[in-house]
């Protein structure tokens, strides 16, 4: 057994689901951060249990022959890209060994057909949205990313995934803060105006959407705000400028009011042909270039053609749904957060879609009541949170027998779980094709396709 401030010479011989490097000394496991399989580092235990440890990396005597240079500084610090310093087509393998190993030992099948990962073609800049922590921090304003396992600030205004207008925006609010002597979110002491920075960007009309969390009640508004809106407006793209209201003492980022204090409220952006609009509260994907290519692939696994019914579960603001709609005879959109299905409806409306209905709720209680009305769908098609789909949303399943059953997940072991009860339901995996939507993180997403034996 090993204790703390022990040194010790380990090989990292896996990577676990946070990205950490996996080794062993002596049977005793032991986990390192900014570590690759191949790496013989000399680590340090920080602190020790009955069968593992974790420690920090002091010295690699020898590296992975996937290690390479990070393309930013702070990759090593900051927590949002644990595998920055992977290869990125090693990133890829071992992407899709995740997904292999968690439909084979969760969701219990034998050599599942999966298909190569669709790999990005570019990882810089590729996310539409950031969600930026602004603190105070030993009497300064710091604002940044958080560092791996905590919630101190690594300064980073310059983040290589994000949209480069995210910098703008950054030095705009703190420039305003500094000049108008606005304070910084303290966690401890839950006080200070300012706690995160929020900024979509639209890629295909080149608009941004500005949302300033604050510690206040409702429709304050802070001192001098007007000078944050020159400061924002000079930013090319500016569309929609607002606060958003959290004076509660919690990790959850945004609060449930928002104020528009210039421009729309809301701005627009397109995939595959579609508008889509975009609220501060609205879920929308990061990465639209992938987005639309695993909608169409979900597509085209589910072979839609115009004499099919669709059920759309979890259908967000119904970017999905208008895919299907375009193929399909009729598509019904089910969604439980009301925000969200006003989107959807508006989206419709906005595209000229007509063969699409949204309903708000449960998946598996609007499911029932089409199966009571008469509604039968022979495609269904969800995309749940990383939690993966509800027990009782599975049994609808069970209960509609559609033929064809496309899953688009973001997490590989909830999605084997999944298909482990629905096998009781008849269902058999036909094909599952990896998407990298996350460049530089151990997340992947995966499209599957389940039909049901006849």
């Amino acid at each position: 057994m090993l204790n703390k401030n022990d040194y010790c010479q380990i090989e990292i011989t896996d990577i676990g689901h946070k990205g950490e490097g996996i080794g062993r000394y002596n049977d005793f496991v032991i986990f390192a951060d900014n570590c690759l399989p191949g790496d013989i580092c000399k680590v340090k235990i920080l602190k020790s249990k009955k069968t593992y440890a974790y420690a920090k990396v002091e010295e690699i005597a020898k590296p992975s022959p996937a290690r390479v240079e990070a393309p930013c500084g702070v990759a090593d610090k900051c927590g949002g890209c644990s595998l920055m310093h992977m290869d990125y087509s090693k990133q890829l393998k071992f992407k899709e060994k995740k997904v292999f190993d968690s439909l084979t030992r969760i969701g219990g099948l034998e050599n599942p057909a999966i298909l190569p990962i669709e790999p990005m073609e570019s990882t810089m800049a590729c996310r539409n949205k950031a969600q930026i922590p602004v603190r105070e921090e030993n009497g300064r304003i710091k604002i940044g990313y958080y560092t791996k396992n905590s919630h101190r600030i690594v300064e980073n205004y310059d983040c290589y995934i994000q949209d480069k207008q995210v910098k703008k925006v950054i030095e705009a609010v703190k420039s305003y803060m500094e000049e108008n002597n606005i304070s910084a979110y303290n966690e401890e002491k839950n006080k200070g105006l300012i706690r995160h920075i929020i900024v979509k960007s639209a890629f295909a009309t080149g608009q941004i959407m500005v949302c300033v969390v604050v510690n206040a009640k409702a429709n304050h508004l802070p001192e001098n705000y007007e000078s944050l809106i020159d400061e924002l407006t000079d930013i090319d793209g500016m569309a929609s400028i607002s606060f958003n209201y959290n004076a509660r003492d919690t990790n959850v980022i945004m609060g449930e009011s928002n104020r528009f204090i210039w421009g729309s409220e809301y701005i627009e952006d397109e995939l595959g042909g579609f508008k889509f609009k975009i609220s501060p509260h609205s879920f929308y994907q990061v990465n639209p270039v992938q987005a639309v290519k695993m909608y169409e692939c979900a597509l085209d696994f589910a072979g839609v053609k115009k004499t099919d019914t669709v059920i759309d579960a979890y259908c967000g603001t119904g970017t999905i749904s208008l895919f299907f709609a375009e193929k399909a005879g009729k598509v019904y959109g089910i969604e439980i957060v009301p925000q969200a299905v006003e989107d959807a409806v508006f989206n419709a409306a906005e595209n000229d879609v007509e063969n699409v209905e949204f309903s708000l709720g449960k998946a598996e209680d609007i499911m029932a009541d089409f199966a009571q009305s008469g509604i039968k769908a022979n495609i269904i098609i969800a995309d749940p949170p990383r939690k993966g789909c509800e027990p009782e949303f599975l049994h609808a399943i069970g209960k509609i027998a559609p033929e064809k059953f496309v899953y688009i997940s973001c997490n590989p072991d909830t999605l084997a779980r999944d298909i482990a009860v629905l096998k009781d339901y008849g269902y058999c995996l036909e094909k599952a094709k990896p998407f990298d939507m996350f460049c530089y993180s151990t997340h992947v997403e995966c499209v599957v396709l389940l039909s049901r034996a006849i």
